[in-house]
């Protein structure tokens, strides 16, 4: 095995070890299966490193009707199929629009100046730009009403009174996708994971509300793009810019340079990403093993959060 085929074994056992596990039993096994086989790091490895990432192999797979149950089944599609394989993990990216972000952000949100102009980047088809029309539930305590209800297991946090009051939504993306569109429906439902069968309720439910009043999502970069689509925001509400799990899609020289644009912006910053991705000093120790980003309001940090949206431990 070369180089190349070493590192795209590394990243599948740590997405195994530190994603999959205790969340998709399927996953964690495809993942382990496909770090152990040299074809398919072979193949991968032909692909430029962005493209090795075990969601997008399968989020592909699943797109194209191929089995991700079973690693055997797998692994005979994959190669099978490759040319049409590799042809959509060229074209496609990871665009995970899971509303249940929503849980985790919603204690910032709610406690900032009211109204809000929300700016999300890297917002997919924009599913979390509707804080203020789902529900919640953290324990026994419910805030909001609507649909989807979103759950979450929240330490350390007394959960907001309700939601925040949002006068404006408006999301950046280089390559927003249309909840009205069954093609790009199709992908966020592929981007699921097997076993998560209320994620699948969760992003229809989410849909037919962004779909019943679509966010302004603009096609363009989180540098050169952001000050123009936040100038568009209305004056007398707080802008928000808020993002998560994007960064590490983006090299470091360019998050350094959103960084900077993003702090000379008028409002506020709330940033959901990896500890390695957006680093701080002085972090407490990470609940467990499994991967958590933190939550951030302008540079400082709040919280550990799962990146789903399925718990959040506070520990600002």
């Amino acid at each position: 095995m070369d180089d190349r085929g070493m590192a795209v074994s590394a990243g599948f056992v740590e997405f195994a070890r530190r994603e999959a596990r205790g969340v998709s039993p399927a996953y964690e096994r495809l993942a382990l299966a496909v770090s152990r086989d040299e074809d398919l790091l072979a193949l991968l490895g032909t692909l430029p490193p962005a493209k090795w990432q075990p969601n997008l192999l399968f989020g592909v797979v699943r797109f194209l009707g191929g089995p991700v149950d079973e690693p055997d089944a797998f692994r005979d599609y994959t190669i099978a199929n490759w040319p049409a394989v590799e042809a959509q993990l060229r074209v496609r990216a990871t665009q995970t629009n899971e509303a249940g972000r929503c849980a985790v952000l919603l204690p910032v949100l709610a406690a900032l100046p009211q109204p809000l102009a929300l700016l999300e980047v890297g917002a997919s088809a924009g599913l979390c730009l509707y804080p203020d029309r789902y529900a919640y539930r953290y324990g026994d305590h419910l805030v909001g009403t609507g649909e989807p209800v979103l759950e979450c297991a929240a330490t350390g946090l007394t959960p907001p009174d309700g939601v925040p009051e949002v006068v404006w939504r408006a999301g950046l993306d280089l390559n927003p996708l249309d909840v009205t569109d069954a093609a790009d429906v199709a992908w966020l439902d592929a981007l699921i994971w097997p076993e998560h069968t209320h994620r699948r309720a969760r992003l229809r439910a989410a849909a037919a509300v962004a779909a019943a009043e679509p966010p302004l999502l603009v096609r363009g970069d989180l540098v050169d793009d952001l000050a123009a689509l936040a100038a568009r925001a209305p004056a007398g509400a707080t802008l928000v810019v808020f993002h998560t799990s994007v960064l590490y899609l983006v090299p470091a020289p360019r998050r350094r340079a959103f960084a900077s644009v993003v702090r000379d912006l008028p409002g506020h910053w709330i940033a959901n990403e990896a500890p390695e991705v957006l680093p701080y000093e002085g972090l407490p120790e990470q609940p467990g093993e499994a991967l958590h980003n933190v939550l951030a309001l302008d540079g400082r940090p709040l919280a550990w959060t799962r990146g789903h949206g399925q718990a959040i431990t506070w520990f600002g």
